[in-house]
């Protein structure tokens, strides 16, 4: 038995070696950790249990039958972060680049297919150049089983993405699949083709960062949700972010002990909206005064900045937040920021955590851009992900809420629990200009000073129409509510609808305005 132990110890050191000390230390010198130093670092110490250490590639072509390594290019297993159980799977970029053969795609799919079964959360640490050439179509039916697990787990489990490395090809899609997709600054990179295809094809000069590092998809595509110095930050917030999110769609999000007190009232929110109706302000600010203290976490904070969304707690509980940002176009949707919510709310949704919406948009981006774009269709995404929703869903109005935007952002009539307005709130079909302008066109050209009979009408306007009180007449504001009682108000409504039962007509799917 002696030996045999002893055999079963070189070989999983062997396999612990990956490509061997020399190209290890070539990823080290890039900044980057090892696949098993990537997993050590997001796991609970001592948590990680590898599945198929001694799996090896089978190809027997281009003299690969004399070039394996146990493991292959690619380390699976499950463990714990902070005692909740995950499964995690990190390519091995000391192992031919990491590359995805067809082991390396079934050591994925099993992982995903155990996550699934579980009920437990899927982390994929991607560092891989891509489908391993000499396997041909193997390689890249591989990657089809593994983008089909993906969207069989989608709304199961949640699924996060790290790229670590290079990630192209086919292998940026399973990434674009799943929930989250965080990045690393410098050293990772998402794009189709690379700058050499590109130049050739359309004479287009790029340099990789350019094309698909983390800057460009944190706040130009919107692929990636955040972007990080190094690795280990990029882990240290997966772990943050886990926290906020249950194992599965059957459980309700984790609660943790709370340590801010529930009745708080704030007096900085007393002033923080602006006399003048054009002042912008930081919704941030709104946010952090009301939710637990220091529990805020952002998520895609530098794509369509005019929309916020990420997650936080109300007295210990996980909830998800989206809120219009004045200090961005004041706050107005457009086509990213309708598809950045959207993403959001279904994620929410799907996963039982409560939604909590603030409201401050003057209507949808106008323009030619925007319409040739499809803003309708993709305004509609946002109508839908909430329309749709079953969780609990708090609406609070501080500022504008005008047209169609104010019916989108969780208004009454589209399904939202409850809405409240601050004193500040103006609610409308259109600001006091824009109406002013339709309703009285032809008094203010008659006029002997137009430009004084405007600004006397908008006056008027404003005092009969932009405030609160109308809505709250008709109950579509529930109550309209001091600022300082924001907080408490929200988290004694949260706790009558943790029972909340909510349910849509059954069907297959709906067809959502993609």
């Amino acid at each position: 038995m002696q030996d045999k132990l002893n055999e079963l110890k070189e070989r999983r050191e062997e396999s612990h070696r990956g490509g061997g000390e020399e190209r290890i230390e070539k990823q080290h010198d890039k900044g980057k950790l090892t696949a098993r130093e990537r997993i050590s670092y997001l796991l609970d110490e001592g948590s990680f249990v590898e599945v198929d250490a001694f799996a090896e590639h089978q190809c027997r072509n281009f003299g690969m039958e004399d070039r394996t390594v146990p493991g292959d290019a690619v380390v699976t297993g499950h463990g714990t972060v902070n005692g909740r159980p995950i499964v995690v799977f990190a390519h091995d970029f000391t192992v031919f680049g990491g590359s995805v053969s067809s082991v390396v795609a079934e050591k994925i799919n099993k992982i995903v297919d155990t996550a699934i079964e579980a009920g437990v959360p899927v982390v994929g640490l991607n560092d891989s150049g891509g489908a391993r050439i000499q396997e041909g179509v193997d390689s890249l039916d591989g990657f089809a089983n593994l983008f089909r697990r993906n969207t069989k787990a989608s709304g199961v489990v949640p699924q996060i993405s790290c790229i670590m490395g290079p990630c192209a090809g086919g292998a940026v899609y399973s990434p674009a699949l799943t929930d989250f997709t965080f990045m690393v600054q410098d050293t990772s990179h998402m794009m189709i083709t690379g700058p050499d295809v590109i130049e050739t094809v359309t004479g287009e000069q790029v340099t990789m960062d350019e094309l698909g590092g983390a800057n460009a998809h944190t706040s130009k595509s919107g692929v990636a949700h955040k972007a990080f110095r190094d690795d280990e930050a990029a882990l240290d917030s997966i772990r943050e972010l886990l926290s906020y999110l249950p194992a599965n769609n059957m459980e309700d999000p984790p609660r943790v002990e709370p340590w801010d007190d529930p009745n708080r009232r704030d007096d900085e929110l007393i002033d923080i909206i602006p006399e003048e109706p054009k002042k912008p302000y930081d919704m941030t600010e709104v946010i952090q005064h009301i939710v637990d203290v220091g529990s805020f976490y952002e998520t895609h904070e530098n794509y369509a900045k005019n929309l916020v969304v990420g997650f936080a707690r109300l007295d210990g509980r996980s909830i998800g937040v989206v809120a219009n940002q004045p200090r961005v176009n004041a706050g107005t949707l457009d086509i990213a920021a309708s598809e950045k919510g959207a993403r959001f709310v279904r994620f929410c949704d799907a996963f039982n955590i409560p939604i909590l919406t603030f409201v401050d948009v003057p209507g949808f981006m106008p323009g030619t851009d925007q319409e040739h774009g499809g803003i309708i269709k993709h305004g509609a995404k946002l109508i839908y992900a909430y329309g749709e929703a079953t969780v609990p869903l708090l609406t609070v109005v501080t500022r504008k809420a005008y047209g169609g935007a104010y019916i989108v952002m969780a208004s009454k009539g589209l399904g939202a629990d409850v809405n409240y307005a601050w004193p500040t709130a103006e609610l409308a079909v259109m600001g006091p200009r824009g109406a002013v302008n339709v309703l009285h066109r032809r008094e203010i050209a008659k006029a002997d000073n137009p430009e004084a009979k405007r600004q006397e009408l908008i006056d008027e306007f404003r005092e009969e129409f932009a405030h609160p009180y109308r809505a709250s007449e008709k109950g579509h504001i529930d109550d309209v509510i001091d600022p300082r009682e924001t907080r408490p108000r929200l988290i004694k409504d949260l706790q009558l609808r943790e029972t909340k039962r909510a349910e849509n007509p059954p069907k297959t799917h709906g067809n959502v305005p993609l």
